[in-house]
């Protein structure tokens, strides 16, 4: 059961019209590509994709599940938005509420284990492994669990364990951590004991796996354990740690490795002409998509398929989402641009001091620009760090010119 129905607002305008596990990550992917590739790549081929925030897009690019090899007649994959019922309708209201509400698709097929993933982070894991160390140890619950630095541990939930694994606490972002295991939301359930948590737990507000859930399955002396990993993993929940873990694919040796033969990362991709790259045309260790045309410079940056750089333009450690056309004679720096922007000719955005942002400085922070998907940004522009630009913009939208650093422009309606 993949839970993909986040809106993400920390990412801002990237996540203003389509769920955060349909934004895209590393010039041809979206970010829900990661963990249905874990799951066809680990042998698990009926999978339920919960879905509620801006699903269009991310109903789209899952369609009937071809390129996961999830196109089946028993099991594939499922979506499953909220639905209207005779009483009692609601939208999900927390994790473990939303795996309630679809408590009649598993049932029907009856399973042994189920498998609970996340739709919005970042990594590879073999669940296969997972399941055979749940079935070791006669568990009935199973957290995947990394080590963290001590001193971030107070952010996440920490699983308490001892020498046999068997998980003796749960603490859900502890003042004072006594483990520096964090959860990392995977968890696999046998199907008596999830069935009966989330059957008691139906009437809780919001009920969720780790505020409810798990301390519910502590009270019934329930065999929990955690599963260690090692691996990388990271949650591209915030404009930083998502631009960042962009830049590490760039790395000569990327901790995150999307080339590796035997562990594919599958993706519903588009049929595109080749990349074009004009005479003038300078990248340095950059991913460019399919279908892009390159008559400047790209230096250390993420490229989607149908990506336009004009003549003259430079850019540089940003990302530029699909089909995003950038002017003639434009600097780019540090920024985050979504699908189908438009981008004058001679717009330079990312100069200018840190300045804080004054609406939303937790959000638009780490010195990026981001532009919204759809957004036009007219001719002979500047636009500062930290700044977020959203729908179409006219030159009279500047003043004299300029989006200070720190400021926001998002136009009614959007």
């Amino acid at each position: 059961m993949l839970l993909a129905g986040g809106q993400g607002s920390r990412l801002g305008v990237l996540t203003a019209k389509v769920a955060k596990p349909a934004v895209a990550f590393g010039g041809k992917y979206r970010i829900i590509d990661f963990p249905l590739s874990n799951c066809i790549n680990s042998g698990v081929d009926t999978v339920g994709v919960l879905t509620q925030y801006q699903p269009l897009r991310l109903n789209a690019h899952i369609g009937i599940g071809i390129p996961w090899d999830l196109d089946r007649n028993v099991g594939g994959v499922a979506v499953l938005p909220p639905y209207e019922k005779s009483s009692n309708s609601e939208w999900y209201t927390g994790t473990a509420n939303a795996i309630y509400q679809n408590l009649e698709y598993m049932e029907s097929y009856n399973p042994d284990y189920v498998l609970i993933l996340s739709g919005d982070h970042i990594y590879k894991m073999d669940y296969e492994v997972m399941l055979d160390f749940h079935k070791e140890n006669n568990a009935d619950v199973t957290i995947a669990a990394m080590p963290v630095p001590m001193e971030e541990a107070s952010r996440f939930g920490i699983v308490v364990a001892d020498e046999e694994k068997r998980i003796t606490a749960f603490e859900e972002k502890p003042e004072k951590p006594r483990s520096n295991l964090a959860s990392m939301g995977i968890y696999i359930f046998s199907w008596p004991v999830l069935r009966d948590a989330l059957i008691k737990k139906k009437d809780v507000p919001g009920c969720d796996f780790g505020k409810h859930v798990i301390p519910y399955c502590f009270e019934q002396d329930d065999r929990m354990f955690v599963y260690e990993f090692n691996g990388y993993w990271k949650d591209v929940g915030t404009l930083g740690s998502y631009w960042e873990a962009n830049m590490e694919l760039l790395d000569i040796v990327p901790d995150f490795n999307l080339y590796e033969e035997y562990w594919k990362i599958y993706t519903n991709s588009s049929i595109l002409p080749p990349q074009y790259l004009s005479e003038n045309a300078v990248i340095e260790r950059s991913i460019v998509g399919n279908g892009t045309e390159i008559h400047g410079e790209v230096k250390h940056s993420v490229l989607s398929a149908g990506v336009v750089i004009g003549k003259g333009s430079v850019v540089r450690d940003s990302i530029i989402m699909q089909d995003t056309v950038i002017g003639e004679g434009c600097v780019i720096d540090k920024a985050i641009i979504a699908e189908n922007v438009k981008i004058g000719d001679n717009v330079t955005m990312g100069i200018g001091a840190d300045t804080p942002n004054k609406a939303k400085p937790n959000i638009y922070s780490f010195g990026i620009a981001t532009v919204g998907e759809n957004s036009v940004i007219p001719s002979d522009v500047q636009i500062g760090k930290n700044t977020a630009i959203s729908g179409v913009t006219v030159k009279e939208d500047y003043v004299n010119n300029v989006l200070e650093s720190g400021e926001i422009l998002i136009k009614a309606g959007e």
